[in-house]
């Protein structure tokens, strides 16, 4: 659906060439959610508006279902955009404007029918749970309302592809979930293709298939959510990883714990979350296990476990016991600090 290659995007201010982009490439599937996440400054920005054309990159070619963007026309690119819907974290929306004109109005600018307009702007806004906010104008609103109107008047335009830029970093954990369960019901229930950025973990957890990692104008890593998620390769992956998930325990304990075996972090996909390995190890080798923490991260379509364990006893048979939890297909790591 969306097919980045070899992109590049540089920006000269007066004397100073900043590389925003650097030879970036990737392919969004028809129908999935893409996220691209990572720090302020990454490059993430940049990128999401390479796909509209808001940015121009400086080298490569962005093919949006087959076609060279790039290439396009101003009569080609205006079509383009009609299929290419975008949030932002800032809303945009008309403040003199009322909610239902707010996606209505855009319609009317691309000439479509009265009544088509009326009939979409009902439709969206029922999606987005806004019909009896149709007359409310956007400073009587909240910003996860905010939010839903911007998502109504970009789905109004009956887009194949939707863009997120930093949609929900603005709004509380609680209004942030709203959101996404509203992107996902957007995904399947339209069939929608969503490409987005951001730097929460949790948006990237919760909605998306495949996930791409960007640190200074590169992708550093990408794959599905499961398998980033659980075995990130590169540090900055880790970083957002262990940031969101990481068990915090106080020195002095980990200091004891470490006297007598060791710590390590078990992380249970799929199968391996049903089956009793921890006691079977008392029972298979001189290890006594003791959990210290635990959660489970929910994803997409699945959940994953994650302990944080002490095994108790000699190194040998610790050895023993990490590499039979390795055999149920449990990844374990050692923690080390």
């Amino acid at each position: 659906m969306i097919d980045i290659q070899h992109v590049s995007k540089t920006f000269i201010t007066g004397k100073n060439k900043v590389e925003a982009l650097k030879d970036v490439s990737l392919k969004v599937n028809k129908g999935e959610i893409f996220g691209v996440i990572g720090y302020s400054g990454a490059g993430k920005s940049t990128l999401i508006r390479c796909v509209n054309l808001l940015e121009h990159p400086t080298s490569g070619k962005v093919l949006v279902d087959g076609t060279d963007i790039l290439k396009l026309n101003r009569a080609g690119l205006r079509k383009l955009r009609r299929k290419i819907g975008m949030i932002f974290q800032g809303y945009n929306l008309l403040e003199t404007a009322n909610v239902y004109d707010n996606v209505a109005i855009p319609l009317k600018l691309e000439g479509v029918p009265k009544k088509e307009i009326k009939a979409r702007a009902d439709k969206y806004l029922r999606i987005v749970g806004l019909t009896d906010r149709s007359k409310a104008y956007p400073s009587q609103l909240s910003g996860g309302q905010k939010q839903r109107v911007a998502i109504a008047r970009a789905l109004a335009h009956e887009p194949e592809v939707l863009l997120s830029d930093e949609a929900t970093s603005a709004l509380d954990p609680t209004t942030t979930d709203s959101i996404l369960e509203l992107l996902l019901k957007v995904n399947r229930e339209l069939g929608i293709t969503i490409f987005l950025i951001t730097h929460e973990l949790n948006v990237i957890q919760r909605i998306c298939d495949r996930v791409a990692v960007m640190e200074q104008g590169r992708i550093v890593e990408a794959g599905t959510v499961v398998d980033v998620f659980t075995q990130p390769k590169k540090q900055l992956t880790r970083q957002f990883v262990r940031n969101e998930s990481n068990f915090k325990i106080p020195d002095e304990i980990y200091k004891d714990l470490l006297k007598t075996g060791e710590l390590v972090s078990l992380t249970f996909l799929g199968e391996s979350a049903k089956d009793p390995a921890l006691a079977t190890l008392a029972r298979k080798f001189e290890v006594l296990p003791s959990i210290i923490a635990g959660g489970i991260d929910q994803l997409k379509d699945q959940s994953i476990g994650n302990l944080l364990v002490h095994l108790k006893g000699e190194t040998g048979q610790i050895h023993d016991a990490v590499a039979y939890l390795k055999a149920q297909n449990i990844i374990v790591e050692k923690v080390t600090g």
